[in-house]
Parts: C-alpha cells; structure tokens; sequence
C-alpha cells in the first residue's frame, strides 16, 4: 500500500525512485498532495525526464481540488508558457484561488501581475495590496516592491517614510537591491535623517553583494568624501566594478565617471585601483 510520508520523506533524501513509486498511486486514487508532488518532479526532472506537460497535468489535478502549492505553480506554468500556451490570464485566475488562501509567493506574483497589467486590468493600488500581505509575511521581494510604490506614490500616497520602513525591512534580509535603495534613501535624506554614515554602510552592503548601482553611489562617496575619507583609489575601484557588471546607458555612465575619475589620479593608484577591482569576489548576503 502507498505511503504518502514514505514518499515525502523519500523526496527529503533524493531517493526520487521510491518517491515516484510511492506518488504515483496515491495520485491516481486522487491525493492532492500526491499530485502535487508528482507535477513537481515532472516539472523538476527529479526520477521521471522533464516534462511540462505532464507537471501541468498533476498540477491541475491538485489545483482543482484546492491544494494551494499547485495552484501557485500552475500560476507560474500559465505565466511562464511551460507544457502550455502563455496565458497570462489562466495565470491570474490560479495564483489568485492560492493568494486568498494566504501563499505569500502567489500574493506576490499577483501583485506583479496587476502592476504590470499582464492578464489583468492594471492597477496599482490592487498590486498594492497584494504585495502588502505578502510583504507583511516577510516576503522581501514584496517588501521592495511595496518600498518603491511608496517612493513613487504609485497605487499610494507618496510617503518616503514608509519607503523606508519596507526597504529597511527587505535590507535586512540581505536583499542588495533594498539595501542600495536605503543607502540612497539615507544619502537624499527622504523619509529619514540625512546622514552619510548610514548611507555608505548600506552602499557597502549591497556593493559587496555585487549590485552595480551601490558600487556605483559608494565610488561617488569616496570621490567626494562623505561619510568616509576622500579615496580616489576607492572611488575608481567600485566605480570601475560598476561598469564592469553594467550594460547599456548604465554602463555608458559608470565608464564616463570612472574615465573622469582616472583622470585625477596618478598611473600607481588607477593600477592599484585596477588590482583591487580584480581581486574583489561578491560577497553571499548574511540577513540582519
């Protein structure tokens, strides 16, 4: 007789041949969390070749009886085009049916949906309140999302303060991309005191996480020496690294300013500046 904790404990350890042996008649007499696993591995390649098809198919099965985890990836498959057409509206209906049951992932990916308007009317202030009660289970994409909509007044009032209530709480867990927005956010003085220190400590957090445009700002703060000592050697490093990680206008910018930079400084610093740029290593993000 099938064991469903068997096969879930056989999953846990990589034994996928027993997992699937185990699944596969729990699916077909209709467990819901029997299917749901079973799409998981098509979709994975885990025991059984990749195929989406047959994902989508145990993932619908689940899905239509509730199961929350296959209606949010059976989200992701309508919006990704995976095994089926693209289907952004499909995509909405099943990320929708796990976000009412409180899946912070699916809330997440509805939020998107509604900012960007794909198979779904856009709306701001819906993308809003989805990815609130996604970000108020600590999910940290939501959290920066929610950050920038309140830095740009967009679905809500234009609040700086509360921008940084979410881009301080997803820079806690060591999101770069939160960080580089706090740090600019302390830089700028919006929605918190002013102040230079703060502002190079996130730079550096996000800098070191290899986010270009916090390698960018903090090679600006050691050019004009706030928050941190005047270094052009510095400077020419983060702003060099920038560019090196950057394409398009950004790129553009970043070589200009590196160029200008070189410019003041002498063949032994930009070689030095040069050597530390190609010594550096990102570093993996510890949350707060």
């Amino acid at each position: 007789m099938a064991d469903l904790a068997a096969a879930l404990q056989a999953v846990k350890t990589g034994d996928y041949a027993t997992a699937l042996k185990e699944f596969l008649p729990l699916a077909k007499q209709g467990n819901a969390v029997a299917q749901f696993n079973l799409g998981y591995m098509y979709a994975h390649g885990q025991g059984v070749p990749q195929d989406y098809t047959e994902a989508l198919r145990w993932y619908r099965k689940a899905a239509e009886q509730g199961e929350v985890n296959a209606q949010t990836f059976l989200g992701f498959i309508y919006s990704h085009g995976q095994g089926v057409l693209q289907d952004y509206a499909e995509a909405a209906r099943w990320l929708r049916k796990a976000a009412e049951q409180g899946v912070a992932h699916a809330q997440f990916n509805l939020g998107v949906m509604y900012y960007d308007g794909q198979g779904i009317v856009q709306d701001y202030a819906e993308a809003a309140r989805w990815l609130r009660k996604a970000a108020e289970q600590r999910d940290v994409s939501s959290q920066f999302n929610l950050g920038n909509m309140y830095l740009h007044g967009q679905g809500v009032p234009q609040d700086y303060a509360e921008a940084v209530r979410w881009f301080r709480k997803a820079a806690e867990q060591g999101l770069a991309s939160a960080q580089s927005n706090l740090g600019a956010m302390y830089h700028e003085g919006q929605g918190v005191v002013q102040d230079y220190a703060e502002a190079i400590r996130w730079f550096r957090e996000a800098a070191e996480q290899g986010d270009a445009a916090a390698q960018f700002n903090l090679g600006n703060m050691y050019h004009d020496g706030k928050g941190v000592p005047q270094d052009y050697v510095q400077a020419h490093m983060w702003v060099n690294l920038a560019a090196s990680r950057s394409s398009g206008d950004d790129q553009k910018k970043y070589a200009t300013a590196r160029d200008f930079l070189a410019g003041k400084m002498t063949a032994q610093q930009i070689a030095e500046a040069q050597r530390l740029a190609r010594d550096w290593t990102p570093k993996i993000a510890k949350p707060h």
